[in-house]
């Protein structure tokens, strides 16, 4: 089956709040692979990469988000294999520093 990439921009409380770690622990028990950082503007960015089922799982994941989060939106969109490489590793799923 073809891999699925997204792109992902959340929006909402979602940074001081865990959501990052809460991110990586998610996408590794579904089996998705990429990365997530923060933004200066308050926003969590995401590439997530795998099955579409699962990709879909972690997007329906990520409208949740960990207990003290408050998304109140996600921007959705195609991503490339040059956005997953953003990670630095071949495999995984990866934590990156804010930008």
């Amino acid at each position: 089956m073809a891999r699925t990439i997204r792109h992902f921009l959340i929006h909402g409380r979602v940074q001081g709040v865990g959501f990052r770690a809460w991110a990586q622990d998610t996408a590794e028990g579904l089996g998705v692979e990429g990365w997530v950082r923060n933004r200066q503007s308050g926003e969590v960015e995401m590439v997530i990469v795998g099955e579409p089922q699962a990709v879909v799982a972690m997007r329906e994941a990520c409208h949740q988000g960990p207990s003290f989060a408050h998304v109140a939106r996600i921007e959705e969109r195609d991503a490339g294999e040059d956005e997953l490489r953003l990670r630095g590793a071949d495999r995984g799923f990866a934590s990156l520093a804010t930008v």
